[in-house]
């Protein structure tokens, strides 16, 4: 990413050498503007001092470069949000706040969700190593997350109750994702997917009879997505 400062002097170079020292870095690391030639006045009087850009490369790290990017994407989609990036070992996770925030969620969170997977595309491009980027907006995943667990447990009573399968409104994986895990050590319950995208759905099954749906990985559910 090029940054860049302006500075005076009495002549072009000894404002470009202010502006070296100042930054920390060689003649060969920049490349030089003039914006304005130093300009002697009469008899040495109202002497005009040179201005000159000197503009530099900075390695953006991984949390600056997200913020970049979604500061572009947001601009892009003409929502204004302040954004919170915060770097941790495995993931980096974004708030978004804004006036709108519908804007940033959307219906069941889709446009979060896409925000989410351009941004995971973006970023993990070309890189060496891959990170996870969790965006959520106004607590929404948090809130989500609760309200898709209880669900599973209300569910979950349901069929125990009845005793028979129940089959959940279609999910985006994510969703899908919480039910599997809320009911993943249950005893008298298991859970499998079924249908295609997007009307994939959640069976939550009496007793244990998913667990023909077992992942090589372990669990009681197919589909960890």
């Amino acid at each position: 990413m090029q940054k860049s400062i302006e500075m005076s002097g009495r002549t072009e170079e000894e404002a470009i050498e202010a502006a070296l020292t100042e930054l920390g870095l060689m003649r060969d690391d920049v490349s030089v503007e003039i914006i304005e030639q130093a300009k002697s006045g009469f008899l040495g009087l109202k002497n005009t001092p040179a201005v000159v850009k000197v503009i530099y490369e900075v390695k953006e790290n991984r949390a600056e470069k997200v913020e970049t990017f979604l500061e572009g994407l947001l601009s892009r989609m003409d929502v204004e949000a302040s954004i919170e990036v915060t770097d941790n070992d495995n993931a980096i996770n974004v708030t978004l706040a804004g006036k709108e925030p519908g804007a940033l969620i959307g219906r069941r969170g889709e446009t979060l969700d896409a925000i989410q997977h351009l941004t995971n595309y973006v970023i993990n491009r070309g890189a060496s190593g891959r990170v996870r980027i969790n965006l959520d907006a106004e607590n929404y995943r948090q809130r989500r997350n609760e309200t898709l667990e209880s669900l599973a447990a209300r569910t979950a009573g349901k069929v125990i109750k009845y005793r028979r399968n129940m089959t959940l409104d279609p999910m985006n994986a994510y969703e899908r994702h919480v039910i599997h895990s809320a009911l993943q050590e249950h005893d008298s319950v298991s859970t499998y997917s079924v249908g295609s995208e997007p009307n994939r759905r959640v069976v939550v099954v009496f007793g244990q009879a998913g667990n023909q749906e077992k992942s090589s990985a372990g669990g009681n559910y197919r589909e960890w997505r």
